[in-house]
């Protein structure tokens, strides 16, 4: 089973009244609720955990899940309200402002950290619940006790506009680098993170401290990987683009989701991977992102539309 840990959260979609007017309609998301999501409707065992609200935004969060069939047997409840992000779109890019402070999942700590059963044989982490304390801490020290002998994936998707603090982020994105198996990045992440290094700089970086893969996504251009033994590279699938909300999320979850299905989801299997091994798990990666970007909002495809 894999367990999803980050942000679960309301997105306000721009959207018009009857009237025409401008309005927002909130649908659920979060990076790391869609790979959850994802990895649910393509028949992977999958699990969540950060803390959840009790309010009715959170009862909207717990029933995506359920929906999607998600364990949420790792996920604590909380009498705090639920993350917000007001989405603007750009280009059929999405651009967000966040309510965050004092969310049920921001102030999770190290005390609501879950003891992980043998059920969990995979941790991914990512966004923006790396980004303050106490939640950003408690969410390093879950990672360093489960990456002793679990799989451990990271996916940053950085959010610039809630970072208050580049210099502490970049060394927190560093110490989930030297924890992580699969580390996976968008082509905006890697250019904020990168200052003017070249993607193959940085995943040699990054593989030499021990992780096993390295991803970088390109949207229509595809996406590449980097081992310590070898490169590989797919194309995009072609797809009617609605908005690119949840693609890169997806596109984590099929990668996995292949993986899981080749038995293949092992550190001993990451480190010495066949190569078409790695190249079928992009390119599932690819057309479940095509089928998400050919609708609206973060709406994965269930296993039968693969």
């Amino acid at each position: 089973m894999i367990l999803c840990c980050g942000d679960a959260l309301i997105d306000f979609l721009p959207a018009q009244t009857a009237t025409g007017a401008p309005a927002f309609q909130p649908v659920v998301g979060g990076s790391v609720h869609n790979v959850a999501i994802a990895l649910g409707r393509m028949a992977v065992p999958a699990a969540y955990f950060s803390g959840l609200s009790s309010d009715f935004f959170g009862e909207q969060i717990v029933a995506s899940l359920k929906a999607s069939k998600v364990s949420l047997d790792y996920a604590p409840r909380f009498d705090r309200h639920t993350t917000l992000a007001f989405v603007r779109m750009e280009n059929g890019h999405a651009r967000y402002v966040f309510v965050d402070d004092a969310s049920a999942g921001r102030l999770l700590t190290v005390a609501d950290l879950p003891e992980l059963g043998p059920e969990i044989t995979c941790v991914h982490f990512g966004s923006i619940h790396l980004i303050r304390d106490p939640v950003a801490g408690a969410m390093e020290v879950l990672a360093a006790r489960a990456s002793r002998d679990r799989v451990i994936t990271f996916d940053p998707n950085i959010r610039p506009t809630l970072i208050t603090d580049r210099k502490d982020f970049l060394k927190r994105v560093r110490g989930f680098g030297q924890v992580a198996d699969i580390i996976k990045l968008s082509d905006e992440d890697f250019a904020w993170l990168a200052d003017g290094e070249s993607f193959e700089t940085v995943a040699h970086r990054w593989l030499s401290r021990g992780s096993h893969l390295v991803i970088l996504t390109e949207g229509e251009k595809g996406a590449r990987a980097l081992s310590s033994r070898r490169t590989w590279t797919v194309p995009g699938v072609k797809a009617q683009v609605v908005d690119t909300v949840g693609a890169g999320d997806t596109f984590t979850a099929g990668v996995l989701a292949s993986l899981h299905a080749d038995g293949a989801l092992t550190k001993p299997a990451l480190a010495n991977p066949a190569p078409d091994l790695i190249e079928r798990a992009l390119s599932f990666g690819a057309r479940a992102a095509a089928i998400t970007v050919s609708r609206a909002g973060a709406d994965p495809p269930w296993r039968r539309e693969l």
